[in-house]
């Protein structure tokens, strides 16, 4: 064997020694994830955040899981039954599926939540604080589900609300309300669902720092019927969201349930997409609302490295005495590990604000990207400042 060779293989058996080892060093700690459906054993989740997923397909040619961006390769037991698990995953909640000979379908030992665009898996790995949106023994309020019809979009909606525990007991106290949206290729469900919007305003007010409140969380997506898109723009489908906020899902839930009726009880707040739309919702509204809350998102462009207070949204930001008249807190939140464009987009937007002097209250969350733990420590964060 010459040295050349000699060297290559001294250098693969230390590359399959380090990775055995690695192998090795994966804690066997695993326990069922939070999020399984009844009585399913896999997924599992273990100390440093690793997934292992089992799945039975014994016709199946190689089966992998997806998370994270990333596909692990799983093995194939005798019994037909394949298994493995991911590299460490960051706190907080995360999408993911299983690639079947090529298909991607959710895992059947998981509860099915929708995002990107489709219902499929999730998984919880524990967060260091997971205190915050943890179930307590504490008075809970009721999230229920509203079902109408919209005139503007010629279609059936729904929205969840969340009432504080003191609503039923309290039958005559009127409440001030929180309209909170998803982001995008999420839906209604995503706040009461993976955001757990009602378990952190529970524990809240069982501290003693937010006050009862209701919460709604409708669907962001909103078009008109397809005939009116047709004549109006056949190539792109009319966003009426807006619209339908103010037109139909305040004036229903003023008279379904015993809110305050005046812009100093209602706050709008948004998370990504639904950032950029409730901030151009509130500006073109303010007589409906005094409390805006942005997680990881504003309504600027992600190029826009300077914007100009007198062209951005029809200068709504150019009279800043204005703005910090009637918003009373004007919030802002994003992850310390997000995509750039997010951090850049908000600092661009940040800096209008300076110059214009408008207050606003700006919050990083450590470690944590464009994902559920950020804007579940953003409702906590923005919650406390609210009516």
């Amino acid at each position: 064997m010459n040295r050349r060779n000699y060297c290559l293989v001294c250098l693969m058996t230390v590359m399959a020694f380090s990775s055995a080892r690695a192998q090795d060093l994966v804690k066997e700690d695993f326990s069922p994830s939070e999020v399984n459906q009844p009585g399913k054993q896999y997924p599992q989740v273990n100390s440093e955040g690793r997934v292992r997923v089992q799945l039975e397909a014994p016709d199946a040619q190689y089966v992998q899981l997806d998370i994270g961006g990333v596909k692990y390769d799983l093995t194939k037991n005798e019994q037909g039954v394949w298994i493995g698990e991911s590299a460490p995953q960051e706190e907080g909640f995360h999408y993911y599926q299983l690639n079947i000979d090529g298909a991607s379908v959710p895992d059947p030992g998981t509860r099915y939540f929708y995002g990107a665009g489709r219902w499929g898996s999730g998984i919880e790995i524990p967060a260091h604080d997971q205190a915050l949106y943890a179930l307590k023994d504490v008075p809970h309020g009721l999230v229920s589900e509203l079902s109408y019809y919209s005139e503007i979009t010629g279609s059936s909606r729904r929205c969840f609300v969340y009432t504080p525990p003191c609503y039923e007991e309290r039958g005559d106290n009127r409440y001030p309300v929180l309209y909170l949206q998803h982001g995008s290729f999420e839906d209604e469900t995503g706040w009461p669902g993976q955001g757990k919007a009602g378990l952190i305003l529970d524990n809240l007010i069982a501290e003693g720092k937010a006050r009862p409140m209701i919460i709604v969380m409708d669907n962001g997506y909103a078009f008109r019927p397809m005939e009116v898109q047709t004549a109006t723009n056949p190539t792109r489908p009319a966003m009426v969201f807006e619209e339908v906020m103010i037109g139909e899902i305040i004036p229903m839930i003023d008279k379904k349930f015993r809110t305050i009726d005046v812009r100093e009880s209602r706050a709008i707040a948004g998370l990504s997409m639904g950032a950029n739309q409730t901030m151009r919702i509130i500006m073109n509204n303010l007589d409906k609302f005094a409390y805006y809350g942005g997680f990881s998102g504003t309504a600027n462009y992600p190029s826009a490295a300077d914007i100009d207070a007198d062209s951005f949204l029809g200068g709504a930001f150019s009279d800043g005495d204005r703005i910090n008249e009637e918003i009373k807190v004007f919030w802002l939140g994003v992850g310390t590990t997000e995509p750039e464009v997010f951090p850049q987009s908000i600092g661009a937007f940040r800096n209008m604000l300076k110059k214009q002097d408008i207050n606003h209250i700006f919050y990083e969350s450590q470690g944590t990207a464009h994902e559920w733990l950020t804007w579940r420590r953003s409702l906590y964060q923005f919650a406390q400042q609210l009516f």
